[in-house]
């Protein structure tokens, strides 16, 4: 029992994966057949990977027990929140908006779910404000500023600055990613999660099947060489 236990502890860390906004049955299983952890459904109308509530819970059936489903909003109103919780019944809420911690808390008192909140990083003082989200948001996703788009933009930031940072919420990594520097992004982080969205895409919503498995692979070739 020692033995195994010792073992355990002796095998690298495995970084987590987030594949964004996918919308075809094919994408979804390419996901899954990479090994990803987590798959992300975009409702945000202004974006190209903007799916309905209709066709987001399609995809969250056919995805079923086999991955964890995010369900992306932007600046959401209450009723919209709440029936797209009904309607899709994701198991993660990612928030990619202005919204507030009391917002956050208020949501995740109320539906039971996991709640991620994206935030822009432009410098170590917006980076330290991050710890307003504390007990209202279970991992913060660190991302580009927003532009024209709160997500998805294939811009990334300096990731120097998250190198010392003082994380107190679960965290992952987020813009500009693709198999290319996911490696690089890595090691300079150090980051518990990825999560790419147009990295793996051949034109904006189009994912490309063999560039999910690329991503996976090069986040797994990471992990064994630690």
């Amino acid at each position: 029992m020692t033995n195994d236990i010792l073992r355990a502890n002796s095998l690298p860390m495995k970084t987590k994966i987030k594949i964004c906004g996918l919308s075809t049955e094919a994408s979804i299983d390419a996901a899954i057949d990479s090994g990803a952890d987590y798959i992300g459904l975009v409702h945000f109308e202004k974006s190209p990977r903007h799916v309905s509530l209709e066709q987001a819970a399609a995809l969250r059936t056919y995805a079923a027990q086999r991955i964890k489903v995010a369900l992306l909003l932007v600046n959401a109103d209450p009723q919209t929140t709440g029936k797209a919780i009904s309607v899709v019944k994701p198991d993660v809420i990612q928030f990619h908006g202005s919204e507030t911690p009391d917002w956050l808390k208020l949501v995740s008192d109320n539906s039971g779910l996991e709640i991620w909140k994206a935030l822009g990083v432009k410098d170590k003082p917006t980076l330290a404000k991050s710890s307003r989200y504390v007990g209202a948001a279970d991992r913060l996703l660190f991302d580009a500023p927003a532009k024209a788009l709160p997500g998805g933009t294939g811009t990334s930031f300096d990731w120097s600055l998250l190198a010392d940072h003082d994380h107190q919420i679960d965290w992952g990594l987020a813009g500009g990613l693709d198999p290319d520097n996911v490696t690089g992004a890595l090691q300079a982080t150090q980051a518990p999660l990825v999560d790419v969205s147009s990295g793996v895409e051949s034109a904006p919503g189009v994912k490309q099947v063999d560039r999910i498995a690329a991503f996976c692979q090069a986040v797994r070739d990471y992990d064994a060489s630690k």
